[in-house]
């Protein structure tokens, strides 16, 4: 996601960051120790929306299980992107296919 722009701020487009599983845990294995969710985003950069959601969704994950994570949703990504490309050559084709007929 890196380079993408996720909003603006005063009329100018902020890129968006993306975060290592490293840094991910670090923020989550802080929390647990008792660190203020405030002071960990501060720290970050980030909001506390985006502190909560990675809490949500990468929970009592390991940096490996979090890379893991991300690696199969990209692999899914890329595969869903392959599907609907061979999808539309197939749709096509056929429709090359009933014109000749």
């Amino acid at each position: 996601m890196s380079g993408t722009l996720r909003g603006s701020e005063g009329g100018k487009f902020v890129p968006r960051k993306r975060y290592t599983e490293e840094q991910i845990g670090f923020a989550l294995r802080q929390a647990d120790a008792g660190t203020p969710p405030a002071e960990i985003c501060r720290k970050l950069g980030i909001t506390e929306q985006t502190f909560y959601r990675w809490k949500k969704r990468f929970g009592e994950m390991g940096v490996a299980e979090i890379r893991r994570l991300r690696q199969l949703e990209d692999e899914n990504r890329r595969l869903k992107q392959v599907v609907a490309e061979l999808t539309l050559d197939k749709v096509m084709l056929q429709d090359v296919v009933r014109r000749k007929s």
